[in-house]
């Protein structure tokens, strides 16, 4: 679904997920515990990794975040290109 408005739109509609995507974009790529740790930690969500991963899922689906195997690990990273793509029309 990269890419696809009404995905876009509605994983940005859920402040958690938005909350995902400031933490993302200000790393160049974090691990679900990572990401769980700095949710809970900065914005005093009470979470699960569970719930955190759902979220991603959702992200994921719209193209705004990609999931990558380093090593034992998987590392999510933020991709803004489908909002550089959605705004651009608006923009420009």
């Amino acid at each position: 679904m990269n890419g696809d408005k009404e995905a876009i739109f509605n994983a940005l509609g859920d402040s958690t997920r938005r909350r995902i995507l400031d933490e993302l974009s200000e790393s160049s790529e974090m691990t679900l515990y990572e990401l769980t740790v700095r949710l809970i930690t900065k914005h005093h969500l009470s979470i699960s990794r569970q719930a955190i991963a759902k979220h991603l899922s959702t992200l994921e689906e719209s193209g705004l975040v990609r999931s990558e195997k380093k090593g034992k690990y998987r590392v999510i990273v933020f991709n803004n290109e489908p909002l550089k793509h959605l705004l651009k029309g608006w923009v420009e």
